[in-house]
């Protein structure tokens, strides 16, 4: 599982993060909800190794997580997804499929982009002429090639339109009933609510409110936020 162990994080004369502790089991959807600055990024970089913390443990399946060992265990989804506007989705997919490792055939790379319901037409376009969710959706083709067993989500439904929305969710619902698990940061409280198995809401870089989405509603989650920030 990802774990989070006591993390904390100080920037100079800034606490990004304080005790920071949960757990993200295989088939999970944690979804962090808070305001810019309430650490939820920090938390995300750490668990990619891009930094370490101040004190404390982001573990994935054990191991300390900027360790190599577990670098492809892990894939990663930016609020925009960087890959290459001169290259095709499939191209895309194809390219860094090989980097971590795996190699497919053509029709393999099909099959993965057909999995996320990416429209056929589009395999073979230019991403420069890719929307936001048509972008995401080639992300998450690339996190399934790679077989990765978790994936970090950063503020991955944002600017989306109300269908590109549903269909992400239903995206992570099948990827959760197959076992992956996932770390989302997020201001979407409805999505959060339909999307996720666990929410916890941050403020200034403490963990203040943890619950599972079975026990809350989204006007009850919108409520609590509203208090807590």
């Amino acid at each position: 599982m990802l774990k989070a162990n006591k993390l904390s994080m100080q920037y100079d004369d800034t606490l990004a993060l304080k005790d920071l502790s949960f757990t993200v089991a295989p088939g999970e959807i944690f979804c962090l909800l808070g305001q810019n600055g309430a650490g939820k990024t920090t938390t995300i970089n750490i668990f990619l190794g891009l930094i370490e913390p101040t004190s404390g443990e982001a573990l994935i399946d054990g191991v300390i997580a900027k360790k190599k060992s577990v670098r492809n265990t892990l894939a990663y989804i930016p609020e925009v997804v960087q890959l290459y506007g001169n290259l095709s989705g499939l191209e895309n997919l194809d390219y860094f499929s090989r980097l971590a490792g795996f190699i497919y055939t053509k029709e393999g790379l099909k099959s993965l982009l057909k999995k996320v319901n990416l429209q056929e037409e589009a395999f073979n376009k230019r991403l420069v002429t890719y929307s936001k969710g048509m972008r995401q959706k080639v992300g998450i083709a690339i996190a399934i090639a790679k077989k990765a067993s978790y994936i970090l989500m950063d503020e991955p439904t944002s600017g989306l339109d109300p269908k590109a929305s549903v269909e992400f969710a239903e995206i992570c619902k099948e990827l959760s009933a197959n076992g992956v698990g996932i770390l989302m940061t997020t201001h979407d409280i409805f999505n959060a609510v339909n999307i996720g198995s666990k929410i916890g809401i941050m403020k200034e870089g403490f963990l203040v409110h943890t619950t599972d989405t079975s026990k809350i509603s989204a006007e009850e989650l919108q409520e609590l936020y509203i208090k807590t920030i």
